[in-house]
């Protein structure tokens, strides 16, 4: 029986490189639930324990149920019939039994029915089903609207609704971008207006909605018709319902199993949640930092599921004979595969650790689960993490989908010719990567989001943090070559600041990507000091770093401005026909 846990050792590796006991210290209060509930864990082995288990069921569901049936889940789709979905069977199937092995409310709280497991954990289970069937992720990965809710509803709403998410009877929808608001949501039009009873309506129209038939839909939605803008909008609960009609099932390059909608709400019914004017500005922004590492982690397994394809291919195929993975060309190929996709799944395990750290930290101060004379010292922690939080998530997202996209890309190429070919199911991995390079925010808008990050100082208090602890002189040396690079950072982000906003937008992909390459090379240092095959990985991936670091530095610092002034004369007029 396959299991996309227990047969893939770098995940076993992360499991227990990052410090699980003591996030369980942190999220389990004291482990007072182990009395009222009969598999919540006594002390942080048991959660740990019980931590394994579940992606251990995760890997196994995955491996040998899920997996086979994507093919057919891709060739068939999903049918739509007089504004309503019909799921895929087999997709159905899948949800079932994830939701038999209780699995459906990875990170809900226990009284509501959830397993209450970090996202750390959570992030792992995803991109294990993501390499079964990136499009049922696109369902299981939208469990961040249960957290919302939690988060943000009346208790009411919280118990009436939370149990059957977490059962996974109901599945979710994030209904936020329009034909005009995609991206910028602040544009949103959608109505939401109160009768004479006060209860809340929702007219309008929304578009590219994942999961658009699920049974309970977060609107972002205008209920200050007077104010433009993002205060203007608010977050709605809706449950499917006759006023909400599905207009059409988008034709997608990928992702098939997964139906993106398009909805008409016509006068239907909801629920406000939490506070009016604080829908896009406080929680879709929770919303979507739970998203991007949701995609994360997406990306992760479909580039996993191309490059394991590939290397089994390029370890049988022979060709002038010898095994193709014998030539350099290939060999090279497939190492850079592996690494990248090692340097993703990293950065997106460290950024599910600082959002796990944040949140529970925040719960603690709301809920005032601290001694007073401890709540300053807890406020701190929590505005270091929530600011590394706002860093690394986009950098997750941006750095995950665009190792998707190339992985599998270059799988095709180690394929050849029978890449091309549905034969073999690499195509499929190519169209389903290349959604996560757009949605939940392009990685153009990921590098508007993490450049802040990086002219802000907070990548670089976050590397002297990292930069610790190298008795060992092999990870010294290591250390050694990624710091000029930190100082080059650093004149960098004095250069283009100087140069205005403008030119910063210009280069910000290009200091992004120095700041992930430095990031990327502290955590394989960091794995190193316990894997003599992840100092392999730390060694070549500085030594191939360092120098496109370098170059990325002087392209940034060059004060070449021709795309900004000369964009006219190099792009021409907008073609009169395409």
């Amino acid at each position: 029986m396959a299991n996309f846990f227990t047969d893939n050792e770098d995940l076993l590796f992360h499991f227990d490189f990052w410090d699980l006991k003591s996030l369980a210290d942190l999220k389990e209060d004291s482990y007072a639930e182990a009395a009222e509930f009969p598999f919540a864990p006594a002390d942080a082995a048991d959660a740990v324990d019980n931590y394994r288990r579940a992606l251990d069921v995760t890997g196994e569901i995955a491996g040998d149920f899920i997996a086979p049936r994507a093919e057919e889940i891709d060739r068939e789709g999903n049918t739509l019939h007089d504004g309503r979905v019909t799921l895929n069977p087999r997709m159905v199937e899948n949800l079932e039994r994830l939701g038999a092995a209780d699995l459906m409310g990875f990170t809900l709280p226990r009284r509501f029915g959830g397993l209450n497991m970090p996202t750390l954990v959570y992030s792992i289970a995803i991109e294990m089903v993501s390499r079964a069937d990136a499009s049922l992720m696109n369902i299981f990965g939208l469990q961040g609207i249960a957290e919302t809710i939690n988060a943000f509803a009346s208790e009411e709403l919280k118990q009436e609704y939370l149990p059957d998410l977490a059962s996974g009877k109901n599945t979710g929808a994030m209904v936020l971008t329009e034909p005009d608001a995609g991206s910028d949501l602040q544009r949103v039009k959608l109505r939401a207006h109160q009768d004479a009873d006060g209860n809340w309506l929702l007219s309008g129209v929304k578009r590219f909605i994942t999961n658009g038939c699920g049974e309970i839909l977060l609107v972002l939605a205008r209920s200050e018709p007077d104010e433009t803008g993002g205060l203007g909008l608010s977050l709605f609960l809706c449950e499917r319902q006759p006023e909400v009609r599905v207009r059409r099932i988008e034709d997608k390059l990928g992702i098939h199993g997964s139906p993106t909608c398009e909805l008409e709400f016509h006068n239907a019914r909801a629920h406000l949640i939490g506070e009016r004017r604080r829908g896009l500005v406080t929680y879709t922004m929770a919303l979507m930092n739970g998203a991007r590492v949701g995609i994360a982690a997406q990306s992760i397994g479909i580039a996993e599921a191309a490059y394991r394809e590939a290397r089994n291919y390029a370890h049988t195929r022979v060709q002038f004979g010898k095994r193709i993975e014998e030539f350099p060309a290939v060999a090279d190929l497939l190492v850079e595969m592996k690494i990248a996709i090692e340097a993703a799944r990293s950065v997106t395990l460290d950024a599910s650790r600082a959002m796990d750290i944040e949140n529970i930290l925040t719960e603690k101060i709301e809920l005032k689960k601290v001694a007073p004379e401890k709540a300053n010292e807890m406020k701190k922690e929590q505005r270091v993490y929530k600011r590394l939080a706002g860093f690394l998530t986009p950098v997750a997202k941006y750095l995950g989908s665009e190792v998707a996209l190339k992985v599998a890309s270059d799988a095709i190429q180690v394929l050849g010719g029978s890449g091309f070919m549905k034969d073999y199911p690499l195509e499929r991995h190519w169209r389903d990567s290349r959604i996560t390079t757009i949605y939940e925010g392009t990685s153009q808008l990921q590098v508007v989001a993490a450049i802040r990050g990086v002219t802000s100082g907070v990548a670089e208090n976050y590397f002297s943090m990292l930069d610790t602890g190298f008795e060992n002189k092999s990870l010294e040396s290591l250390a050694k070559k990624l710091r000029p690079a930190r100082k080059d950072l650093a004149k960098c982000v004095e250069y283009v600041k100087a140069k205005g906003s403008d030119y910063t937008d210009l280069y910000a992909r290009d200091l992004v990507d120095i700041a992930t390459d430095i990031l990327v090379g502290y955590l394989f240092i960091k794995q190193a000091a316990l894997s003599k095959k992840k100092l392999v990985t730390a060694r070549h991936f500085i030594a191939r770093a360092v120098p496109r670091m370098k170059m990325l530095v002087k392209r940034a610092t060059s004060g070449d401005q021709t795309v900004l002034k000369h964009f006219m004369a190099i792009a021409g007029e907008p073609p009169a026909s395409v």
